[in-house]
C-alpha cells in the first residue's frame, strides 16, 4: 500500500486572494502540463492547528500536480503570510471508480502509526458507499511567517475525498 513512486505527486493548496499574484498563478498552473486539475476551495481550520499554521485563509486554489519537485519550486515563488499547504501522495487506500466528480475532501491525522492501523482505515473506507478515494500524504507548508510548533503528523495525514449527490 505504501508506495514511494506515489511521492511524486499530490495536491498543492496556495492562498486564493483574487490579486494580481493568484491570477498569474492560476494561468501558470492552467498551462502547465505538471497540473492535472485546479479546484477553487474553501477550508476550514479548527482552533487547535492556529499553533501550528497561524496564518491560514479560507479561500484557496487547489491543484493536483504529477511531479513534487516541479511544484515545490514554482511555490516557493508565491509564499506569503499565508500558509500553502502541499500534500504528497504515498499510499493509497482505496480508490473506486466513479463518474461522479469529487467534490469533498476531508483531511485527517493519526496519533498512531499508520502502519499499525492501516488495515482498520482501509476497512472503515470500504464500508462508507461515498467516498471515493482515501490516501496517506506528506505535509509540507510554507509561509512567511513561522510557526509556534510544527505539525508533529506531518507523515502521518489521511485525505478522504467523498462524492455527494
Amino acid at each position: 500500500m505504501l508506495d514511494p513512486n506515489l511521492k511524486k505527486s499530490g495536491y498543492v493548496c496556495v492562498p486564493y486572494t483574487h490579486d494580481e499574484a493568484s491570477l498569474k498563478l492560476k494561468s501558470d498552473w492552467i498551462s502547465s502540463r505538471n497540473i492535472k486539475s485546479i479546484y477553487f476551495v474553501t477550508a476550514t481550520f479548527s482552533e487547535d492547528s492556529k499553533s501550528y499554521f497561524p496564518s491560514s485563509t479560507s479561500h484557496y486554489l487547489m491543484a493536483k500536480f504529477k511531479d513534487k519537485q516541479k511544484i515545490i519550486k514554482h511555490v516557493a515563488k508565491f509564499t506569503t503570510e499565508n500558509t500553502s499547504f502541499i500534500f504528497s501522495i504515498y499510499g493509497k487506500i482505496l480508490a473506486k471508480d466513479s463518474d461522479i466528480a469529487q467534490n469533498f475532501l476531508s483531511m485527517y491525522y493519526l496519533e498512531s502509526d499508520v502502519q499499525e492501523n492501516i488495515s482498520e482505515i482501509t476497512n472503515l473506507m470500504l464500508k462508507k458507499a461515498k467516498i471515493q478515494y482515501s490516501g496517506i500524504v506528506h505535509l509540507s507548508t510554507f509561509c512567511n511567517i513561522s510557526p509556534k510548533f510544527t505539525f508533529p503528523y506531518s507523515d502521518k495525514s489521511v485525505w478522504i475525498f467523498v462524492v455527494r449527490e
